[in-house]
């Protein structure tokens, strides 16, 4: 039995599915699959089994899952202990929607090492709404910035507010846009097809269908095409305040925007938060961190924050 098939068992558990699983890990499904079929073999018990679309545990399971997560965090927390003791800059793994990983993840982990003085070293990962909350239960991730994670109290997670801003629908200044919302092509960045996201809660709201959506890898393309007529983008408002001013997009009038989103900063609780986690959230609250959070960069395509986040697990 070991921390990658305790890893795999819990996050199935809690994502309802291998596929999410895998998709959180940043691995492939058979890895995960393998995992699972090799704990189940260990410990003689299906442990999960598929039930109406998803997941249900066994009464084993159902007993293993508490201790397996925490099995699993204490791995983690092992393995900053033993960083620590050689000397090596703490790790310090950040969770977040494609856009904000777009924008705001580098100026904030740029200017957060450079206080810590090379004491922590930041990697961030593009994550879906419903992965996040169990990745930082499970010290796979030590902060998520984002959407609220503090549902489900079982997991045990603070998520506090840090940051207001506007969803709005952009488009070409020259476009000429008829008939309902829901008709209109869609160019959308990836987190419109994460069912929990603010950009998919406003699709929805408007009726748009799957075939009006162009899906591009990032918020950045999407403007872009945006911008020479392809359709109409949706946003955050103050990330496209360079294209707007430059006037190579407007906001559109579309029912339902603008809409009021909160980002918040979602941590474990403090007596199970790394020092790492607890300087970054002291840190989110400072003028520094809330000038950067007001004024973004250019753009930077996710990819190039996309570190094997999770991967020491899977070692």
């Amino acid at each position: 039995m070991t921390l990658t098939q305790l890893s795999a068992f819990v996050l199935v558990a809690r994502l309802g599915s291998v596929k999410a699983a895998a998709s959180a890990l940043g691995v492939s499904e058979p890895a995960v699959s393998q995992a699972l079929a090799a704990l189940r073999k260990y410990l003689d018990d299906p442990l999960l089994t598929r039930s109406g679309g998803g997941m249900a545990m066994t009464a084993g399971g159902s007993r293993l899952l508490t201790i397996a997560a925490q099995m699993v965090s204490l791995g983690a927390e092992a393995e900053s202990a033993v960083r620590s003791a050689k000397g090596a800059a703490e790790q310090l793994r950040l969770v977040a929607p494609s856009a904000i990983v777009e924008f705001v993840a580098g100026p904030l982990a740029d200017a957060f090492t450079a206080r810590s003085a090379g004491s922590i070293e930041v990697s961030a990962g593009v994550s879906a709404t419903a992965e996040m909350a169990v990745l930082v239960s499970q010290r796979l991730a030590d902060v998520a910035l984002g959407p609220y994670l503090g549902a489900d109290r079982s997991l045990g997670l603070v998520s506090e507010p840090i940051f207001r801003c506007r969803l709005v629908v952009l488009a070409s200044p020259d476009a000429r846009l008829r008939g309902s919302p829901a008709g209109w092509p869609w160019l959308v960045e990836p987190a419109a097809t994460d069912p929990g996201s603010d950009v998919s809660r406003l699709l929805r709201g408007l009726g748009v269908p799957e075939s009006r959506l162009s899906v591009f890898p990032n918020q950045t393309a999407a403007w872009e095409a945006a911008g020479r007529g392809a359709g109409v983008a949706p946003g955050i408002a103050h990330l496209a305040v360079h294209q707007l001013r430059r006037r190579e997009l407007q906001v559109v009038d579309v029912p339902g925007t603008p809409l009021e989103l909160c980002w918040h900063a979602t941590t474990p609780p403090v007596d199970r938060r790394s020092a790492a986690a607890a300087s970054l959230r002291h840190f989110l609250g400072t003028p520094e961190a809330m000038k950067l959070l007001r004024s973004p960069g250019a753009g930077v395509p996710p990819s190039r924050f996309r570190p094997p986040v999770y991967v020491t697990i899977w070692s």
